[in-house]
């Protein structure tokens, strides 16, 4: 997956122009920060391990600015490989950081408030490159809730006891699945479960009677995860930086990618609780990381020394799509929103894994896949590859022909029952670099259907440079006829990543102003290393700010 180093590298470009004319616009200050890429040793469950790491901190540097700020991050790439940064503002993505060398990434917030987060998006260098980004309301303004006493970033990650580049490199080289992970983490330690954790696990602490903002972030690479605080309710205020109708609840699940702004009040007896999470396992007979990493909340006036042990929380079977289902149907916008009505590009998009037959050049080690396969996945049956000497949108810009088609599907080649017993014969979809075209201005309304092929699970599916409304899911095969009059049109919740149910579908809609090449893609990293993932490509529309512009002179190149 370094490929995905050069994808999109000038479409920093569009941001520029929209900062630089936002800027006159806005009294914010300006926040500058220097992230020095670099080799830093860590140690975890009594190993330690050379780890990629921004300024030597795991997780990196949480950044923290306000709506009408102008961000600029110097980037030093002092590692041994190349490192991309992807940013979650809107209209933002990520910009290729040559090896040993550096840029400046210069952004304008405008319109968004809440918990985002920054990460590597090269190989698997995610495992250990991201950190928090929150926005607060501009200065004069507030919350749509009361304001909380603390606020604190709990980051949950995944750990592996060996280098994450090299369990992804050789799982590419044997066409099986990778490793699984040897822990989860918050604020990346494995918490008092796992060997030689204890004296470090993360402590959150809190006076009685205090409410805590907590920005509670999924940046692990591979596993939607299940969350939650013994003995205290949490009520949800936010997702992806957009504010939702706050709602309680005893757990969270969030997909690989997306975040959950939550409210706690310590309003329980005064002692130490648990905070932990575990995976949410959709897929069947799928080996998975099965442990549990925690954290503490602990009130100031509990015991010290001889305290008891912490109060664990009951969290939900690791199969329970049912808690998943309720959860996710929770989400509504505080108020009625404008979701597009006269959709003039409805697509319709299958989402799942595949099988590609061993090639006759490959010895059986290279094909270690089921029945001496390689797995695969794919969108609408295109095993989505990067480029590997120029980005998409350069491409694109200078007219370069042959690295890119434009004939990605709108709906599957082949009609099938898509969460049924599906036919070997469709197991193995076809490689290409296929966009699809989007006229600037486009209402756009996405049907992402999931398949039964190899293993159904749920995909958290992101779609770069947009936030879109998730207007419905539910489970087997999308049908319009009956499963249209379960749109919601009216208040549906505005996100940048969806958890498409296992064996199910989901409908997303957005307009598509934003010029340039956008990525789609799954956040479970191995399945973007097996190709689940497209892009568009979104045309210029009329005039300067509806087009695409040059990108700056100083943006390093492929």
């Amino acid at each position: 997956m370094e490929t995905l180093k050069n994808f999109s590298i000038m479409l920093l470009s569009l941001f520029l122009l929209i900062s630089s004319t936002l800027l006159s616009l806005t009294s914010g200050e300006v926040q500058r920060h220097q992230f020095v890429i670099q080799a830093t040793p860590v140690k975890r469950l009594c190993n330690t391990h050379n780890r990629i790491t921004v300024n030597g901190m795991f997780p990196g540097p949480t950044l923290e600015v306000r709506n009408g700020d102008s961000l600029e991050v110097k980037v030093v790439n002092k590692a041994r490989y190349n490192v991309t940064i992807h940013w979650y503002f809107n209209y933002c993505t990520f910009n290729n950081t040559l090896y040993s060398g550096s840029y400046t990434y210069r952004f304008t917030i405008q319109g968004q408030e809440g918990t985002l987060w920054w990460h590597a998006h090269s190989s698997w260098l995610r495992a250990t490159v991201y950190g928090a980004l929150i926005i607060r309301p501009r200065l004069g303004e507030s919350y749509p809730f009361p304001k909380p006493n603390l606020e604190t970033p709990i980051v949950l990650g995944q750990w592996w006891d060996a280098n994450p580049i090299d369990v992804v490199r050789e799982a590419t080289r044997t066409g099986a699945a990778p490793n699984v992970s040897d822990a989860y983490t918050i604020n990346a330690q494995p918490g008092d479960l796992y060997k030689c954790s204890s004296k470090d696990t993360t402590i959150i602490p809190i006076d009685a009677g205090e409410t805590n903002l907590l920005r509670v972030i999924n940046a692990a690479l591979n596993q939607p995860l299940f969350f939650a605080v013994a003995n205290h309710k949490l009520t949800v205020v936010g997702v992806d930086a957009t504010y939702i109708k706050p709602f309680t609840t005893s757990v969270l699940m969030l997909g690989a990618g997306q975040t959950t702004a939550v409210l706690i009040k310590a309003d329980q007896r005064p002692v130490r609780y648990y905070m932990a999470a575990r995976a949410y396992q959709s897929a069947q007979n799928v080996p998975f990381d099965n442990t549990t990493t925690t954290a503490i909340l602990e009130y100031k006036s509990s015991k010290k020394g001889n305290a008891p042990k912490p109060i664990m929380p009951s969290l939900p079977a690791y199969n329970d799509t049912n808690t998943v289902t309720a959860f996710s149907r929770s989400f509504r916008s505080p108020r009625k929103v404008q979701v597009p009505t006269e959709i003039n590009e409805s697509l319709f998009f299958t989402i799942g894994l595949g099988l590609n037959n061993c090639p006759p050049n490959f010895r059986r080690s290279r094909c270690q896949g089921p029945n001496g396969t390689r797995l695969a996945a794919s969108m609408n049956n295109v095993s989505f590859m990067l480029p590997r000497s120029i980005s998409l949108l350069q491409a694109h810009q200078q007219g370069i022909p042959g690295v890119f088609t434009t004939d990605f599907p709108g709906t599957p080649p082949v009609k099938f029952d898509y969460t049924g017993n599906v036919s070997r014969t469709l197991f193995q979809p076809i490689t290409g670099t296929k966009l699809y075209k989007l006229k600037f201005g486009s209402r756009v309304q996405v049907v992402l259907q999931g398949t039964s092929i190899i293993a159904p699970e749920n995909h958290p599916i992101h779609l770069h440079g947009y936030d879109f409304y998730i207007i419905a899911d539910g489970f087997g095969n999308f049908n319009p006829k009956r499963d249209t009059s379960k749109f919601n049109l009216v208040d549906p919740p505005l996100r940048n990543t969806v958890a498409v149910p296992a064996n199910g579908w989901a409908v997303i809609r957005f307009v598509a102003d934003n010029p340039g090449v956008w990525l789609m893609h799954c956040h479970l990293d191995v399945h973007i290393t097996w190709g689940l993932a497209m892009a568009f490509l979104v045309e210029n529309g009329f005039g300067e700010l509806q087009s695409l512009p040059a990108p700056p002179s100083d943006l390093p190149l492929c």
